[in-house]
């Protein structure tokens, strides 16, 4: 079979041996088709490029147009939704990475009264403190929406955002319904800001303003007349802490900003109580609230495992369930009422919380401390236990005595930056039941003197010498606290067959007390010994009766840490006040080593 391609090939071989020329001209208009593809080509790209830079002249001319008029606008937006004056220093739109806005500078003066102010009105108060400024601020947009001022923005970045809210007595006029719409109104889904500044002013002389300062703040569905979602990130100074809270914020009442609704969940995570002299602890927090700037209602509950004073450095857990209401613009508190639980005691407490102004003579030497928190509250023990109580407060191990106790009690902790057991008073009463003392031999001594007040001498010894409680006593004491000094005006002791009566001083170090009274028998004194003794104190059991009582003897407990001393009183006069005086004069010498 006779391969088809081979007189191709032969034909072309002869073709070219008969016409060189030929082979020679059809390279030539190759050459001239690819020369012209390439002018083509070269042709249509500079069109392109001159298009494109066209373009791009018409785009910034067009943007460069639309700046004043964006300015306008969004000025005159802000106008008309705060009733106040607006200014803006700086706002540019750059082409260099997409259409972006940047704007500096943006100024919002608030003005209480009608929703259409006058503008030479706005004007006069140009040197007054902006109720909103913005450092910077950045969106990005198309050429469409620039043209067209479409009122929906996707993001908007903010950096160094202040709001200041004046004072209540600015905004009692409320505004009318305005009937002028804003030519622009601005909608955007997020705004993402940060160094958040949000001051609340007062008009209470003395009072500082309250600062509350927000690291990342994110809003979603930023538009007039409805609320905003917003996320937040802030540390809380003092306990140092993470705060993250979630919500919704608005709409903004322009006459009356105390009235803007806010609710929100937050979580405030491993809060240093460290960071607060005089207590130590972690806490972590969760709760949710609601309500207006000017009165939010909180619920929530907290966690410290390890919460202690340092006057005892002894930790022990504390839980509270607590319903708040608090003034968002001034920070004062109002508890009513916090359920706490101590140990195995629990406890509710209610009353206030509010910010002051320190003096000179309260912030220290170098005048770091300007604001504080004076804390008053009524605090109600039903059902506790007393070594809860002493574990906390006082430093001496183990805790002096044990026994369920009631109590109330008025606790008062003042501002200041000294140690929290030196700014806090107590002034109160409490009852304890089933009292027994840790201290084994002053135990002993209670057991053998109510075994002689019940006319057993004969079982003082036994009970006196085992180092263990062989009676359960009662007590009721009315007591005040100051300067980590417990003064206690009546103490009423009472063990089978005696009753004791004392007051007396107690310093929380437990290092020096002193008690003085009087106790009174069932007992003659006759009847509380054995043999002859007996006989001889027999003829003064008369002298000795007082009141129904078999005996009445003046009595002294005093001692320092575990020494306990008790006898009989060569006076009973001294007041609680001179003891306490007393108190502090040994206290001051064992200082100074005199």
């Amino acid at each position: 079979m006779t391969d088809p391609i081979q007189p191709s090939i032969e034909d072309a071989i002869e073709k070219a041996v008969e016409d060189p020329t030929d082979i020679e001209t059809e390279k030539t208009h190759d050459t001239r088709r690819r020369t012209v593809r390439s002018l083509w080509t070269a042709w249509v790209a500079g069109a392109l490029v001159l298009f494109v830079v066209a373009l791009g002249m018409v785009a910034g001319y067009l943007a460069h147009q639309a700046t004043p008029l964006l300015r306008q606008r969004i000025v005159a937006t802000l106008e008309g939704r705060f009733h106040s004056h607006v200014t803006l220093d700086t706002l540019e739109v750059s082409l260099l990475r997409g259409i972006e806005v940047r704007g500096s500078g943006l100024k919002i003066q608030y003005l209480a009264g009608p929703a259409e102010p006058d503008k030479r009105q706005m004007e006069g108060r140009g040197d007054a403190s902006p109720m909103l400024s913005v450092d910077q601020f950045t969106f990005r947009t198309t050429l469409r929406d620039l043209l067209h001022m479409r009122a929906h923005i996707d993001r908007v970045y903010v950096h160094g955002l202040e709001l200041r809210l004046p004072p209540h007595s600015i905004h009692a006029t409320p505004a009318r319904p305005s009937s002028r719409r804003p030519p622009f109104a601005l909608m955007a889904d997020t705004i993402e800001c940060a160094d958040v500044h949000l001051v609340t002013e007062t008009s209470t002389p003395g009072k500082p303003p309250l600062t509350i300062e927000i690291q990342s703040l994110t809003l979603h569905d930023v538009g007039a007349g409805a609320p905003m979602v917003y996320v937040a990130d802030l540390t809380n100074p003092k306990p140092t802490g993470h705060i993250h809270a979630t919500g919704h914020f608005g709409p903004w009442v322009g006459a009356d900003p105390r009235s803007t609704a806010v609710d929100g969940d937050y979580r405030f995570e491993h809060a240093d109580l460290g960071t607060i002299k005089g207590i130590a602890g972690t806490l972590d927090s969760t709760g949710h609230f609601a309500g207006q700037l000017g009165r939010i209602v909180v619920d929530g509950t907290t966690e410290t495992p390890n919460f202690a004073l340092d006057v005892s450095a002894r930790p022990e857990p504390l839980a509270t369930t607590f319903h708040a209401i608090v003034d968002g613009t001034s920070g004062d508190t109002t508890l009513a009422p916090v359920v706490a639980t101590l140990g195995r005691s629990q406890f509710t407490a209610q009353g206030n919380i509010m910010k002051v102004h320190l003096n000179n003579a309260n912030n220290g030497p170098d005048g770091a401390h300007s604001t504080g928190h004076d804390i008053a509250l009524d605090v109600t023990m039903q059902r506790g236990r007393i070594e809860d109580l002493l574990q906390l407060g006082m430093r001496t191990w183990p805790p002096v005595m044990r026994g369920e106790v009631t109590m109330h009690t008025r606790l008062h902790i003042l501002p200041g930056p000294q140690r929290v057991a030196a700014r806090m008073q107590l002034a109160g009463g409490l009852a304890i039941t089933g009292v027994e003392f840790s201290n084994a031999a002053l135990q002993d001594k209670v057991d053998g003197l109510s075994m002689r007040a019940q006319g057993k001498p004969q079982d003082v010894h036994a009970a006196g010498s085992d180092r263990r409680a062989e009676v359960a006593s009662q007590m009721a004491v009315q007591f005040s606290l100051d300067q980590e000094l417990l003064t206690v005006p009546s103490l009423q002791y009472e063990v089978p067959g005696a009753q004791v009566r004392m007051d007396g001083v107690y310093s929380l170090d437990g290092n020096l007390f002193e008690f003085k009274g009087h106790v009174r028998t069932e007992a003659t004194a006759s009847q509380m010994v054995t043999g002859w003794k007996s006989l001889l104190l027999k003829p003064l059991d008369p002298l000795l009766r007082r009141d129904g009582a078999g005996v009445e003897l003046p009595i002294s407990i005093s001692g320092t840490g575990g020494d306990v001393h008790v006898g009989l009183a060569t006076s009973t006069n001294e007041s609680p006040q001179a003891m306490a005086a007393d108190l502090k004069a040994k206290r001051q010498a064992k200082k100074t080593g005199q």
